[in-house]
């Protein structure tokens, strides 16, 4: 699947591993990404796109504009993630 902004990702590696990123901007073989907590919009975590599980789900531009709004979007991954015992 192929990585574009916006997109909700799944680390798989790193102190980040099993949580919830969203893609600022890619440019291969890395990207950039933030959740808006650990890793604010003001420094993004660059990471190896083989490091990444990519999701079907895509934020709105909207929601990528302050870490509050990215919270608030990553927040249903991060709770159905803790449900299903993750």
């Amino acid at each position: 699947m192929e990585v574009k902004r916006g997109q909700v990702v799944r680390s798989l590696a790193g102190h980040d591993k099993g949580g919830f990123l969203t893609v600022l901007e890619v440019s291969p073989p890395c990207a950039m990404v933030c959740d808006g907590k650990r890793r604010p919009l003001e420094r993004p975590k660059r990471k190896k796109l083989f490091h990444l599980a990519p999701t079907a789900s895509v934020l709105p531009e909207e929601a990528l504009r302050t870490n509050r709004q990215i919270r608030t979007a990553l927040r249903p991954f991060q709770d159905s993630a803790r449900q299903s015992g993750e």
